[in-house]
């Protein structure tokens, strides 16, 4: 982050917010008169902040709704939750993400297909056509979606000849089980380069990706939310979850969980903390992104580049014991029947008192009989499970074997699903 255009914007919108939201009014009133540091500002309650912004009677917005956009979380809590971008703030927004998006790969010429969802408030598909419209290359836009069916998406790739695909991994993936189900030419793809957002791209989808379109490279198109906004940009350097920061539009920190401190070294684990100072009308001050992260480079560096690494928030709470997805794809890994071609999903449940899971595994072709070494493999990760299962406090985890199409997604996002609560269903 620019220190010169830290100390110039932060008083300034941090007054501001305190003058005209009621909600941080209140947050930041025992504060001093002028707050010159980052620092100074306690990190968002994320409960707290959605709690404050509602249609009726929200604190959190500092004027009118009057122009602009309004946009829906993709979030899977189920809340209601909506972000508010007045124009100008909408333009910069997506202004400056364009600036990281001619970083990443993009070529004068490339024939864009856009994947990402539309509709119900979602944001993706909006902001990437506006940013592709605003990108300093010279591109030319195939507006598919998301929702459209993989025969049709499929079609249009061949006819106009998409050189670019992107959109979330869940789409590309249901794209790849129908190209090798109709017996797609590898040879004969065009696609020189796939652009993800919304959900991690893992080894196994990439091994897929590029077996199915010869040659491809597979960047992140960079990372954004619509509650936090512009987040960090995908450059030719950065590897695979590796971004920079936008030192002019946003101000990222690393967080110690435990000490609420910035990290300023490189390689420590922490949560990811956002301020974006260019937006007025929805304040966001140390706003908690949900992710995970460590620094690369060293402090001080121009547009410091960072690594995810993974959520901070995404997890299947099963009584007592937690059990992250990322631990459950490890196990699979080891399993050759589970390479290169499963999704999961994690369903939590409640029955005769009791807590349990359901382990939704996308690949019918596989042997059920698999399922009690993977059960093993999983209590073998996870001691405390089978720990508790033997003490009759937990149910004994049970897997499905479904097709890839039957694992549930957001409707308007067309993400995965990665843990789903069926307990208050």
């Amino acid at each position: 982050m620019s220190m010169e255009i830290s100390r110039e914007i932060l008083p300034s919108l941090i007054a501001f917010a305190r003058e005209n939201s009621p909600f941080y009014g209140d947050l930041y009133r025992a504060l001093p008169e002028t707050v010159h540091a980052i620092e100074q500002l306690p990190v968002l309650s994320q409960q707290a902040f959605w709690e404050a912004n509602r249609l009726e009677g929200g604190q959190l917005l500092t004027g009118e709704m009057h122009d602009g956009i309004v946009l829906k979380s993709g979030g899977t809590t189920g809340n209601p939750k909506f972000s508010v971008f007045s124009r100008t703030e909408w333009n910069v927004f997506v202004t400056a993400f364009s600036r990281g998006l001619a970083l990443g790969g993009l070529q004068d010429g490339d024939r864009v297909a856009n994947l990402f969802y539309v509709g119900e408030l979602y944001g993706s598909f909006l902001f990437t056509h506006k940013a592709l419209e605003e990108c300093p290359k010279r591109v030319m836009q195939l507006p598919i979606a998301g929702a459209t069916t993989p025969d049709d998406v499929y079609r249009f790739i061949k006819e106009f000849k998409a050189t670019v695909l992107a959109g979330v991994p869940t789409t590309m993936m249901s794209l790849v089980d129908h190209i090798d189900k109709v017996g797609g030419d590898p040879a004969a793809s065009t696609v020189r380069l796939i652009l993800f957002a919304g959900e991690a791209m893992y080894p196994d989808q990439r091994a897929r990706l590029e077996a199915c379109f010869p040659g491809v490279e597979i960047r992140s198109i960079g990372y954004a939310s619509t509650d936090a906004g512009l987040l960090g940009f995908a450059d030719l350097s950065c590897g695979p979850n590796e971004f920079r920061c936008y030192d002019d539009d946003a101000l990222f920190e690393i967080i110690d969980e435990e000490t609420g401190s910035p990290i300023v070294a490189p390689g420590i684990e922490g949560l990811a903390v956002v301020t974006a100072l260019r937006r007025h009308l929805m304040p966001i001050l140390r706003y908690p992104v949900g992710d995970r992260a460590r620094w690369v480079d060293a402090h001080g560096t121009a547009h410091r580049k960072f690594l995810l690494r993974g959520r901070s928030d995404e997890s299947a709470r099963i009584g007592p014991v937690t059990l992250y997805p990322e631990d459950v794809r490890s196990v699979l890994a080891s399993f050759p029947a589970c390479q290169g071609a499963c999704d999961f999903q994690l369903l939590t449940i409640h029955r005769d008192g009791k807590d349990g899971l359901i382990l939704r595994i996308g690949n019918r072709n596989a042997d059920p009989a698999l399922s009690a070494q993977i059960i093993a493999a999983i209590y073998e990760h996870r001691p405390m499970y089978a720990q508790l299962l033997a003490q009759g406090k937990i149910l004994p985890i049970d897997i499905e074997w479904v097709d890839a199409t039957a694992l549930e997604i957001n409707p308007r996002s067309g993400k995965l699903k990665r843990v789903i609560d069926r307990r208050f269903a």
